[in-house]
């Protein structure tokens, strides 16, 4: 018995490996190559191709392309119809194959909202949040809040999902950061789980 499941409308490639409790759903497709993680949710329409990489516990929403060249840490969240791209000068007369994909990374805990785009060769930071609809241009830094096109940083988020505000102390979970100039981001520094 399979320890994840695919829908009988999918298709899944020789040569995949599929993570326990992953789910994969309506018409998607699983190209040679991928790596999936544990408890992975897939919905339905997504591509997922050669060579790919997703960690454990990622949920890619309805309408989702993950192309080659593209990185998906644990605990990634990618919107429905949200967009990957691999290739910054694409021509359907002279294709380069994979030998001219930019590498695309999204770190532990990122968030992509519905409908963005993330131009490749970028690295999303950790627990960073990308808005609906937002175009990111460049690397987004650990816990950054991005929206906008080209995508801007409207402040930063915490692993909670709960917005910063100057203090830097989350409202909701209690967790602490500060700013680090180095990194132009954040960095946690403490947590305390709130009691009942």
């Amino acid at each position: 018995m399979s320890k994840y499941f695919v829908h009988e409308s999918s298709y899944v490639d020789k040569n995949v490996t599929i993570g326990e409790g992953t789910k994969i759903w309506h018409f998607s497709h699983i190209q040679s190559g991928a790596v999936i993680g544990d408890n992975c949710s897939f919905g339905q329409n997504v591509n997922v191709s050669n060579h790919v990489k997703i960690g454990n516990g990622v949920k890619v929403q309805n309408n989702v392309s993950i192309y080659e060249g593209v990185e998906l840490e644990d605990y990634v969240f990618c919107g429905p119809s949200m967009v990957f791209t691999n290739d910054l000068t694409p021509r359907a007369k002279y294709p380069k194959g994979n030998q001219g994909y930019k590498k695309t990374v999204l770190k532990k805990g990122a968030t992509i909202g519905a409908n963005a785009t993330i131009v490749c060769g970028h690295t999303i930071g950790k627990w960073a949040m990308i808005a609906a609809g937002a175009v990111v241009t460049k690397d987004v830094p650990d816990y950054a809040l991005m929206s906008g096109v080209p995508a801007k940083r409207m402040g930063y988020v915490c692993e909670c999902g709960e917005r910063l505000g100057e203090s830097l102390v989350c409202r909701k979970c209690n967790r602490i950061y500060k700013y680090i100039a180095e990194k132009d981001g954040l960095e946690e520094v403490s947590y305390c789980e709130q009691e009942d």
